[in-house]
């Protein structure tokens, strides 16, 4: 006897714990739909705060956002992409460029980048953890540690202090060793 049914995926843990978690899932889907689409940001930010933060999506209830933060984090990645591009680049391993990785991807790693280096109020090792999840909503291989590996380069680089003078001895000897020169050691 055979099943007619199609196997059920495993569902994923996409449920953020906190508006600004929430805030970060939503702001990817929109710099998603914006990278894909071509929506205009003002299109973006109207339709995800009236629609889509905080609303029910596949028949479950999600945590409410911060709108404040969704905001401040798409506007933000939009007037400093041309910034934040040439710091994911550098973060990948050599021969992946940025356009090369998923739409999906590009949008998580903007949206931490931009976090790490401009919205500074939150610890940067949060963070990370935070883009985690984010990435876990929507893959189940390797890219959550893709994005691990990419933030900590960046926090590394504009949040040393936080890392502490072992850490930072620690990027210096790693830079050296894989040829990094674009970093400080190299200076």
């Amino acid at each position: 006897m055979t099943d007619d049914r199609t196997p059920a995926r495993p569902e994923r843990a996409i449920k953020p714990a906190n508006k600004r978690g929430a805030a970060r899932l939503g702001a990817v889907q929109a710099l998603y739909q914006m990278d894909v689409g071509g929506s205009m940001l003002a299109d973006v930010l109207a339709e995800f705060e009236a629609f889509r933060l905080g609303s029910e999506l596949d028949g479950e209830q999600y945590r409410e956002a911060d709108p404040a933060w969704f905001r401040d984090l798409v506007k933000g990645v939009v007037a400093e992409q041309r910034r934040l591009d040439p710091e994911i680049h550098r973060a990948l391993v050599a021969g992946w460029p940025l356009k090369r990785i998923d739409t999906t991807l590009r949008a998580i790693l903007r949206a931490g980048a931009y976090e790490l280096m401009c919205m500074t109020i939150v610890p940067a090792r949060v963070v990370i953890s935070e883009y985690i999840d984010v990435a876990r909503a929507f893959y189940e291989g390797d890219e959550p540690r893709m994005v691990n590996g990419v933030l900590d380069r960046i926090a590394h680089t504009h949040r040393a202090e936080e890392f502490g003078a072992a850490a930072q001895a620690g990027n210096a000897v790693a830079g050296q060793s894989e040829g990094n020169n674009d970093g400080p050691a190299g200076n």
